[in-house]
């Protein structure tokens, strides 16, 4: 997989793409879907396909101050475009002269010009361009002129509408792990570096790799049965707890999760930790021997529940 930077010259062998248009922050059933017609497509014409996204994301640049949101990183998105068959990842880097681009300045300069497109998919919602100005209609009007052909995929919807990354945000903030997982199609996962903390955890026998929130999306705080993936591709079984410690001082915003049967130092490594079960909220307790026990009590809980699913 090649990770290509808008600004940038695009290769020769990927001249005459087809490209799967869009933000696709968290990959969900939708995205699959529009990513799915561009694979489809141009593994018919024998061509190569790319997969776009933004960063940051343009409602970041609009609205800097609005609170995390994110469902995956960069690399994320880059290894599941990768295993929907993208051969290369695009990244849109959001500023000033992208977002008072023209519809028309899209098409022309962007598209046509500068990635040298055959063809491009989007969802039927997609906007684009000053304004909101461009559409997937407009997009198929204005790349008639460029020769380059626009096609749109329609919603993917479940029982309750269309699947969309908000509702799955909206599934998260409510710990409903199990509704976020089927519109993602896998649990929602945090990838992050193992920091030093204060080893809190390690004085009342449980370590927990600390881990920075970042800019990702906080789910509904409080005690998770999850897996943890080691760079390796080990998979570890544990329970975390995700918000800011309220029987500590200071609070501080953090993913601690504690893994079974595991000593091994972590520090310094990136790790994926997923959210398959919420157990309950934060809770401050009068006592670390009440903390404890209730921490021995929801370790037991996240065993059996992982254990049941046979994760692996």
């Amino acid at each position: 997989m090649i990770r290509l930077d808008h600004r940038q010259p695009i290769p020769e062998s990927l001249r005459g793409a087809i490209l799967a248009l869009g933000n696709f922050d968290g990959f969900h059933q939708g995205h699959q879907a529009v990513v799915g017609e561009a694979v489809r497509w141009a593994k018919e014409q024998g061509r190569p396909v790319i997969v776009a996204t933004f960063d940051p994301h343009p409602r970041r640049y609009f609205e800097p101050d609005t609170s995390p949101f994110r469902l995956t990183t960069l690399d994320q998105r880059e290894e599941l475009f990768a295993q929907a068959g993208a051969d290369a990842m695009l990244v849109f880097y959001f500023d000033k002269d992208m977002a008072g681009m023209s519809a028309e300045g899209w098409v022309g300069k962007m598209l046509h010009r500068q990635l040298h497109l055959a063809g491009v998919v989007t969802g039927e919602d997609f906007t684009f361009a000053k304004g909101k100005s461009g559409n997937a209609e407009s997009l198929k009007r204005l790349g008639e002129q460029f020769d380059i052909e626009a096609r749109s995929v329609g919603a993917v919807h479940d029982s309750e509408g269309a699947i969309s990354s908000s509702r799955a945000r909206d599934a998260l903030k409510e710990g409903d792990c199990t509704t976020a997982r089927r519109m993602l199609t896998r649990p929602f996962a945090i990838r992050a570096t193992v920091q030093h903390g204060d080893k809190r955890g390690r004085e009342i026998g449980f370590p927990t790799a600390n881990m920075d929130l970042g800019t990702y999306l906080r789910p509904r705080f409080g005690i998770y049965a999850v897996t943890g993936r080691l760079p390796d591709g080990r998979l570890l079984h544990g329970a975390a707890n995700i918000g800011i410690r309220p029987s500590f001082d200071p609070p501080k915003e953090l993913l601690e999760p504690y893994f079974f049967d595991f000593s091994e130092d972590l520090y310094g490594q990136d790790i994926e930790v997923a959210f398959h079960h919420f157990l309950r909220p934060e809770a401050k307790f009068g006592s670390l021997d009440e903390l404890t026990a209730q921490m021995e009590r929801d370790c037991d809980n996240a065993r059996k529940l992982l254990s049941a699913a046979q994760l692996n």
